[in-house]
């Protein structure tokens, strides 16, 4: 079980520091599963480093960096069942690779490629959503009509701190807890909405405290520990499951990385925090527990960041060989009528091109 930390308001930890603060457990969790969720952050450490260096080279366009986050989304994933279904934020691009989404998939869709459109249905994975928190809306409309046909699924929404000012998320919350969709708001508190501090966003002592105006639980957990936001979602999980409504996680963390790469953070972060935060990343603090626990070695550490950079390497290859996409697909989803023009402009824009 987590411990319960009332000094960092409630803040749920199970992964110690090796020294002082000793390690505790998640009942249920053998081996293997603890091994998966190892293949599961370096998956996503490998896909972000390695989309920072393509965007680059100019491979692909501008990117939101998740580097340090990833415990947030592997931990609340593997909190699901198949048949739940994942809204993510764009920080959480990469999300549908733990669902089984080809590398070159999400690269296609950083390309602005057709490439990387998917079909929903298929990895239970809606379509990334950039405005901010319009995310929420469509995940609590999507619980409750789910349980309105008698399906057993729950959804989760990804989100940052800075959505939590948005009207869309108010809105989302509202309903949710009106009409008990059987959703999880899962708030990735990094404690920056690009250059706006958390301070100016709310007076509330906590994220969490805004759940009480929802008539919803709410909870906080170290973003950066995987076990404590696998725990947290899962109880979020199986209380939706059960009918009772949906939850707020507040996932503690902090942004050490630029908000995206067109943007520069010396203007305005905490470098000494965000130095501090680096030191103790979440996938050096888990593959460290994990070590202490005696079930991961050197040689499965290699095996598994190996495969993570050959599926990277192959997914690159793949998004890369996709053919130009044709011209037309900028007006053929524009309009439902098109006008008559939309034929002049289109002969137009290929003349221009050649």
């Amino acid at each position: 079980m987590s411990q319960v930390l009332p000094a960092e308001g409630g803040l749920r930890r199970i992964i110690g520091d090796g020294e002082s603060r000793p390690d505790g457990e998640v009942e249920g969790l053998g081996p293997e599963q603890l091994l998966t969720l190892y293949r599961h952050l370096v998956l996503l450490r490998t896909y972000d480093e390695r989309s920072v260096i393509y965007h680059r080279q100019g491979r692909i366009g501008t990117y939101a960096i998740f580097w340090n986050h990833e415990a947030m989304q592997a931990g609340s994933v593997l909190a699901l069942e198949e048949r739940d279904w994942v809204f993510p934020s764009y920080r959480d691009s990469a999300i549908g690779l733990l669902r089984g989404m080809p590398v070159s998939t999400v690269l296609s869709w950083w390309r602005g490629h057709p490439a990387g459109w998917w079909n929903p249905e298929d990895y239970n994975v809606a379509s990334i959503c950039v405005p901010i928190a319009t995310q929420i809306p469509h995940a609590v409309g999507f619980a409750w009509g789910s349980r309105l046909k008698g399906e057993d699924r729950v959804a989760i929404v990804n989100f940052g701190d800075g959505a939590t000012s948005e009207g869309s998320f108010h809105e989302g919350a509202t309903f949710a807890g009106v009409m008990k969709a059987p959703v999880v708001l899962f708030c990735n508190n990094n404690q920056w909405a690009i250059s706006t501090p958390l301070s100016a966003q709310t007076a509330a002592p906590t994220l969490a405290d805004k759940a009480i105006g929802y008539g919803m639980p709410g909870l906080r957990v170290d973003g950066g520990d995987v076990l404590a936001v696998y725990e947290a979602t899962r109880e979020a999980v199986a209380r939706a499951r059960a009918g009772d409504g949906p939850t707020f996680i507040e996932a503690v963390t902090y942004r050490v990385a630029p908000h995206a790469t067109a943007d520069d953070p010396s203007l305005y972060i905490d470098e000494e925090r965000a130095r501090e935060e680096r030191e103790n990343e979440c996938v050096g603090r888990y593959e460290q527990y994990l070590r202490r626990l005696g079930v991961l070695t050197e040689e499965q550490v290699a095996a598994i960041r190996a495969e993570a950079l050959e599926l990277m390497r192959v997914g690159i290859a793949q998004a890369e060989a996709e053919p130009p996409a044709d011209v037309s697909l900028v007006f053929e989803h524009a309009y439902a009528n098109p006008p008559p023009t939309q034929a002049t402009d289109l002969a137009e824009l290929r003349r221009i091109l050649g």
